[in-house]
């Protein structure tokens, strides 16, 4: 179930959804009693004291789940993890410039914030109930030794407004405030009776940091409040409230958390926000940013958490949340994970870090673990069921050691042990899935995925901040990776893909041929920094956004459309705003900005195949042009053999410049192997192979100076510098033989057009034509006509039906007219949004578009 952000408040009173949501507590006495003012020694009614006892249970455990020996693990590792900053802890008696032993403070954001959660750390050992046996449980000396320790830092370090908020402002509207908010729940008894003015002078001086918010509390006009920000904040103010014993605070917090349940309407924006969760799955945070495998996760952990806070109580009431969350796992984050790892195309600046693909949906397991603890019926069972799903695909052992809450490892254990809960995914076997709203496309069949990343000028075309993805300029230009079933994707992608291939040969990718540089190396800071420029640049400033930490394109044709499991996809390769802003005088004069190579380009997502067609490549600055057909890593070690075929027929083989018919690079220690076959490109193909061998630090200042060799092997497309735009067309073939490589010479897929005014293949076995345009006009190529700009697929079935596909790449059609020559045909049954004519020589479809923002129309035809 969908709730649209209009719907959802269309629902609520004028006094908001704390009418809607809290029912009068029949017989609870209040404790507020007025805006700000509680009761003296912060007395709480039965739901506020659920809410602090769910929040221990969470963090802490149960004794029911701490006697599990699965979790014995989690708590020994609680146990050691405070011991060791036990430890390292100072003498809280005097001024200092450390709370603990090698973490200096003063200037550093990123070291009080982990002061606070070593403080945190510490406070949780003490709460555990039972497990291995501990001095540390119920430590009455402990816990006031960590409560001394806030103090220490609210008197020196943190309760001077005119000193704090330097550095990252999410370090101190969140960062700070959900360690300082869990432990003041944690502790709260002792609180109340060893500090009893700590809460309070804390959550003051909490809300004064709330800077971006609106008189201390949360601004839903904010850009800073949305999305998984905003469920950060919220819940932060949740724990708060009931620490205070202040009821009004939590009905406010998860009022303002509601609202990243709505899906996102991009026609009719609520708070003019663009971050959340999209009708066709897509989930964008920074307000241009498909984001579903960082920001995404942490949003889905909040809001799971905080229906397990909220448990109980009568702060929150409705099944239908359930039913929301479970869409956001079922469409937006079950497609993207393959065998276990989260997709490269959706992380953002992420991608520089060395955590993995399958430590970030370790994260989403433990949410959708406990998903299935609230939700029912046959929703519970798929839910539990995807999990096993996930456990026994992925190639790295799921580590349920790491969760965050003890009771969901105890869950997980039982899930996993049930024998009644069947291991099944929740996407069908073969899946295409559209993300148009994001720019992304992600192909699924049993031996592989295939994720596509696009850009326009609604999604940016990369994500750099705070020294994190340092060259990330042409993942968002038809950047994409071809995960095989069976192998270490860990091996093949991560950060150690972007560390060793070649920013400028990404998979898929047309570049210009130059030396680029990174953000820190042309400003000598982490951000560009004009504060009297009349843009205004500063760290988190609007412009600094918009032109140096994830720029948009400008084209508007990016996107694509779904036909059953076969897709479509078609982009125009832009310059980024930065650089036409830069044409137009609005930039300051040291502002470096970079052109781009121009293409049009289209991907048709078959069975076997991926077809990439692509036309107008060049350059208008007469650089020359690189295009990268593919680029593969693996570990060092692996036997990989690359074979091949001339076009006149002659073998191939190992690296070099070749005119080639076709491709193949197999590695037989991973058992995977992807063939490349080349319709209808001109000019040679340069193969290239070898050892690299580059430090983490390349991608992200962050990272340990660890060096990292791969073997990278490539595929290359050179076009020389100050020639006429050219065209070219490959198709990619997962897990493909020699044999099957040979057998593409025999018309399996046809190109039909390839200019930058349309795009076309017919594939003969599967009967499918499908078609990109470009532009006005009206185009006709392989028995179809497309009137502008349209993705269309035509599938003429063995049975006699016809099956079409058309969906709108530029967003912003009313209507898209398509003629199918032949026979006339009639719908088998009538189809949302397109009607169906006779004229001469043909059938006319007339496909209303409007505000779809992309998603397809379907109609099935027959005689």
């Amino acid at each position: 179930m969908r709730i649209s952000r209009r719907q959802l408040l269309s629902l609520l009173p004028t006094a908001g959804l704390a009418t809607a949501i809290t029912p009068e507590r029949a017989g609870a006495q209040p404790i507020v009693r007025s805006a700000g003012q509680v009761d003296a020694v912060g007395t709480v009614d039965a739901d506020v004291a659920r809410l602090l006892a769910n929040t221990v249970a969470i963090f802490a455990g149960v004794p029911e789940s701490n006697a599990r020996p699965e979790v014995a693990a989690r708590l020994t590792g609680i146990d050691r993890t405070a011991r060791t900053w036990l430890a390292a802890m100072k003498d809280t008696g005097s001024p200092g410039t450390e709370l603990f032993a090698g973490i200096p403070l003063g200037t550093s954001d990123p070291n009080l914030t982990a002061s606070f959660q070593h403080l945190y750390e510490i406070a949780l050992a003490t709460c555990v109930p039972g497990g291995p046996a501990s001095d540390l449980h119920g430590n009455t000396t402990v816990r006031r030794r960590v409560l001394d320790g806030l103090a220490w830092l609210h008197e020196y370090y943190y309760g001077d407004q005119a000193k704090g908020y330097y550095g990252n402002w999410f370090n101190w509207e969140i960062g700070i405030s959900t360690n300082v908010s869990r432990t003041l729940v944690l502790l709260a008894e002792e609180v109340r009776v060893y500090r009893p003015d700590l809460a309070r002078t804390y959550v003051a001086s909490m809300d004064a940091y709330l800077r971006n918010g609106k008189n201390g509390d949360v601004d839903l006009d904010s850009r800073f409040h949305t999305g998984a920000n905003l469920a950060d904040i919220t819940t932060n103010r949740i724990l708060q409230g009931a620490v205070l014993g202040d009821e009004a605070r939590v009905d406010k917090a998860v009022e303002d958390q509601l609202t990243v349940f709505a899906t996102v309407d991009p026609y009719h924006l609520q708070h003019g926000v663009t971050d959340g969760y999209y009708a066709d799955g897509s989930f964008i945070q920074h307000d241009s940013v498909a984001y579903t495998g960082s920001y995404g996760k942490g949003l889905l952990t909040r809001v799971v958490q905080t229906l397990k806070i909220l448990d109980g109580t009568s702060y929150l009431r409705g099944d239908d949340l359930v039913s929301v969350i479970d869409g956001w796992v079922r469409d937006g984050f079950a497609p993207l994970i393959f065998q276990g790892w989260m997709m490269e195309v959706v992380k953002g600046r992420a991608v520089s870090r060395t955590t993995t693909g399958y430590a970030d949906v370790a994260v989403v397991v433990e949410a959708v673990v406990d998903l299935s603890s609230v939700a029912e019926g046959d929703a519970a069972l798929a839910l539990k069921s995807y999990v096993k799903f996930v456990r026994e695909t992925s190639r790295a052992a799921l580590d349920p050691t790491r969760f965050v809450s003890p009771v969901s490892i105890a869950r997980y254990a039982d899930i996993v042990a049930d024998d009644s809960v069947p291991a099944r995914d929740l996407n069908p076997a073969s899946r295409s899935v559209a993300y148009n709203a994001m720019d992304r496309h992600v192909h699924l069949r049993p031996g592989y995925a295939f994720a596509l990343a696009r850009s326009s000028d609604r999604i940016s075309k990369y994500e750099y901040m705070n020294g994190e993805n340092l060259q990330p300029w042409f993942q968002g230009d038809g950047a994409y990776y071809l995960y095989l079933s069976g192998q270490d994707q860990a091996q093949a992608y991560g950060v150690d893909y972007f560390t060793t291939v070649s920013p400028y040969a990404l998979a898929g990718v047309t570049s210009p041929v130059e030396q680029r540089k990174t953000i820190p190396e042309l400003y000598g800071t982490p951000y560009y920094d004009n504060p009297d420029h009349p843009l205004n640049f500063t760290a988190s400033s609007e412009s600094q956004n918009t032109y140096v930490y994830f720029p948009r394109g400008t084209n508007r044709h990016s996107g694509g459309a779904t036909l059953g499991a076969f897709g479509a996809a078609a982009m125009i390769q832009s310059d980024d705003v930065a650089y036409v802003a830069k044409q137009q005088g609005l930039l300051p004069t040291d502002f470096v900005v970079y052109q781009n190579a121009r293409a049009h380009k289209s991907w048709f997502m078959l069975d076997e195949e991926i077809v990439v067609l692509a036309a107008g490549v060049g350059d208008p600055a007469g650089r020359a042009v690189l295009t990268t057909v593919d680029s593969r890593t693996a570990a060092p070690t692996d036997t990989i053999t690359i074979s091949g075929a001339r076009r006149d027929g002659s073998a191939w083989a190992g690296v070099g410049t070749a005119d080639l018919a076709w491709l193949r690079y197999a590695n037989a220690d991973q058992l995977t192997s992807v063939g490349y076959v080349f319709l209808d490109t001109t000019g040679p193909v340069r193969v290239a192979h070898g050892r690299v061998t580059r430090s983490l630090r390349v991608v992200r200042t962050a990272n340990p100076d660890t060096p990292v060799t791969r073997s990278v092997f490539g595929v290359h497309l050179d076009h020389a510098p100050g020639v006429a735009p050219s065209s070219l067309a490959y198709a990619l073939v997962p897990n493909a033989s020699e044999r099957q490589l040979g057998s593409y010479g025999a018309g399996r897929v046809v190109v039909a057009a390839n200019t930058t005014q349309v795009q076309a293949v017919r594939h003969t076995g599967l009967g499918l034509t499908a078609v990109n345009t470009f532009g006005a006009g009206a185009y006709n190529v392989a028995g179809v006509r497309v009137d502008g700009a349209a993705s269309v697929l035509v599938q003429r079935r063995r049975d006699g039906r016809t099956e079409v596909a058309v969906a709108d790449p530029t967003t912003d059609r009313e209507t898209i007219a398509v003629v199918l020559r032949g026979r006339p045909l009639t719908p088998v049954e009538p189809a949302e949004g397109v009607r169906v004519s006779a004229v001469a020589g043909g059938t006319r479809l007339d496909v209303d578009t409007s505000q779809l923002y992309g998603r397809s129309r379907t109609v099935t035809l027959e005689l």
